[in-house]
């Protein structure tokens, strides 16, 4: 059995993970915590770096299950990506009734 290599993130990435020790991240253990990430705050080198290093049916997976992701960022990424508002958790109504009677804001 195969086992998988730790890949470091490149430092220029650094300041999407603010909260998080940069050293300790992996790009083959944390992907869709990378991924989405990405997807929220990436500037373009970013996100040309995502895409070059995940596949794209694991940006489409963080896409859908993101719950860490603002409506803004997945209406455009689900047009790039082509994947269709009704498959994203984070569209849904019932996560929007949650997320409002969590943080009312």
């Amino acid at each position: 059995m195969k086992t998988l290599q730790k890949k470091s993130l490149p430092e220029f990435l650094k300041k999407y993970f603010w909260d998080a020790d940069f050293a300790d991240l992996d790009a083959v253990a944390y992907p869709y915590f990378i991924i989405e990430r990405i997807l929220e705050y990436g500037d373009e080198r970013a996100v040309k770096w995502m895409i070059e290093n995940f596949k794209k049916s694991e940006i489409k997976r963080a896409l859908m299950e993101s719950r860490g992701l603002s409506s803004k960022s997945v209406n455009y990424w689900a047009l790039i990506f082509n994947v269709h508002k009704d498959k994203i958790l984070c569209l849904k109504k019932s996560y929007q009734k949650m997320k409002a009677s969590h943080w009312p804001y």
